[in-house]
């Protein structure tokens, strides 16, 4: 709830309101109006008469109105009409940054009381600024902009603003094809990559690095060659995310093994949004893709936000979880000695007492 001051117009002021707005000689004539307070009172500071158009006019007539150290209010008129015939007015506040802060606050709280002065139905629109630049014409024309502009979204919204707008990438897909069933963006794996991935399938290599191009929307190849468990780690970037198949050579039970491991490497948010969304989009089909046109089987999908996570024990945690440690089933008490417990005598309620 705003304060008000008890300020009021003097008779000039609300004389010249209406001579300027309501259907006289004078109407149409003022393109600008100053008001000040002056003796706790709303005076009729300055004026400005219409040559142009609202933005021809504008820069001339309501820049020379500021002063460095005075905060005003100031109404321009603009050249279109409002429904009842008369013309539109702008409410322009200022309040310079190097005005006392007693002055700054008694226009303030002041302000809602001269705008009912005026007349609030014939007021479109109110900029507030605290430079000259604010009540410019390029500050209006930005003001409206940002009237215009969506508001800011928070990082969670934009990243499911970014979700939805590639939902509507490549949806038009035929009813025979695999990729129907699975979410996610299709970038086409280059055929430099596919040949890695071979090789990988084949157990020539054991492991095979993958990156997006963003700009091309492919998956390309960024590293394949033979990686050990203790290597592993140096080859997961710190600020992008990617793609890596590892062929995990190990001994489980007694029994060797060779286990393709799917990492997916995000390093939180040191990457950007698009960038983020794009990696997570672009991941089921990449598996699906692998899996079906190169014939890999992934044995586990991992996913790290920091290359060092890339241990041997990590892997064979993920590959091989322990199992829980057999649990004793909760022993019953044991009941008194015998099957029912020490015989009770019972009285009969026609057994005479001895």
């Amino acid at each position: 709830m705003s304060h008000q001051t008890g300020i009021l117009a003097t008779d000039e002021l609300r004389d010249f309101f209406a001579a300027s707005k309501e259907g006289g000689a004078n109407e149409g004539r003022y393109r600008a109006i100053k008001v000040s307070i002056e003796n706790e009172t709303l005076v009729l500071s300055d004026s400005g008469l219409a040559d142009g158009t609202f933005e021809e006019d504008w820069d001339t007539i309501v820049l020379p109105m500021l002063e460095e150290k005075q905060p005003c209010y100031i109404f321009y008129r603009l050249d279109s009409r409002e429904s009842h015939g008369g013309f539109e007015w702008l409410f322009l506040a200022y309040s310079p940054d190097l005005a006392h802060v007693r002055e700054k606050m008694t226009y303030a709280a002041t302000r809602a009381t001269l705008k009912k002065e005026f007349g609030q139905g014939q007021i479109k629109e109110e900029v507030f600024g605290t430079t000259p630049e604010d009540i410019s014409l390029a500050g209006y024309h930005k003001h409206l902009q940002a009237q215009n502009a969506p508001a800011p979204l928070t990082e969670a919204e934009e990243e499911l603003r970014y979700i939805k707008q590639q939902e509507g990438v490549s949806t038009h897909i035929h009813v025979e094809t695999r990729q129907q069933t699975v979410q996610g963006v299709a970038f086409p794996i280059a055929q430099a990559a596919v040949a890695k991935l071979q090789q990988l399938k084949e157990g020539q290599i054991s492991y095979v690095r993958l990156e997006l191009d963003m700009d091309r929307e492919t998956i390309e190849l960024s590293g394949a060659e033979d990686t050990t468990v203790q290597s592993l780690p140096q080859r997961v970037p710190e600020d992008h995310p990617r793609y890596h198949f590892f062929v995990f050579k190990h001994t489980h039970e007694g029994d060797y093994q060779e286990s393709v491991v799917f990492i997916y490497s995000m390093p939180g948010y040191k990457c950007s949004i698009k960038e983020r969304m794009l990696y997570s989009s672009c991941k089921a089909p990449l598996l699906d893709q692998t899996e079906h046109n190169i014939g890999i089987t992934v044995s586990k999908k991992v996913e790290i936000d920091d290359g060092a996570e890339l241990t041997e024990e990590f892997l064979m945690d993920e590959l091989h979880p322990k199992k829980n440690a057999y649990r004793e089933k909760f022993a019953r008490p044991q009941g008194p000695a015998g099957k029912r417990g020490p015989r009770r005598m019972i009285r009969g309620t026609n057994t005479p007492s001895s």
